[in-house]
């Protein structure tokens, strides 16, 4: 049965290593529902956080494939109770269909805010899952959305061994 699963893939900081990371996924015929990139909590470590919609046993074989990339120093698989996550949505809404108070009404509903307003247009920010900032770009569709973008998933796990501590038990290992 096809769940959603969220990876936490930790590497050094390579050239090409999210094509290679992506590669994996394309050979199973895997689709990415989104996919994010920083820098972790150690120096030089970077996260991928990327979320599929597949079975567990081949998340189980992704993980494994990833793990045996050179510059992978761990991955993770998560399922969606074992996270917290958030994304973020801004949406450019045309200011010459604005009426009464209705935006901010629309706004304080769904817990958005404001990020700025010109003349033309005025920008809205929205932080929370993709049913939530889905809801609010439907609310705001009336008021004439210009653009719209939607962050990749950001996450953390739930309670888990510090990433430094898989390092050094990989240093131990080498």
């Amino acid at each position: 049965m096809e769940k959603i699963f969220t990876l936490s893939v930790f590497t050094e900081n390579s050239i090409g290593i999210l094509n290679r990371i992506t590669v994996i996924l394309t050979r199973r015929h895997l689709n990415i529902d989104s996919i994010t990139a920083s820098e972790s909590e150690v120096k030089d470590v970077f996260r991928y956080t990327i979320v599929l919609r597949t079975t567990k046993e081949q998340v189980d074989k992704v993980i494994g494939q990833i793990e045996k990339l050179l510059d992978v120093l761990k991955a993770f698989v998560h399922e969606e109770s074992e996270i917290v996550h958030q994304e973020i949505a801004l949406y450019k809404i045309k200011t010459e269909t604005l009426t009464s108070g209705a935006i901010e009404k629309v706004i304080r509903e769904n817990h958005a805010r404001i990020l700025t307003v010109d003349p033309l247009f005025m920008v809205i920010e929205k932080t929370g899952h993709v049913a939530e900032t889905q809801l609010l770009f439907e609310r705001l569709k009336p008021f004439g959305i210009l653009e719209f973008a939607r962050s990749g998933r950001v996450a953390v796990t739930k309670p888990m061994k510090e990433l430094s501590s898989y390092l050094k038990e990989l240093e131990q290992l080498n």
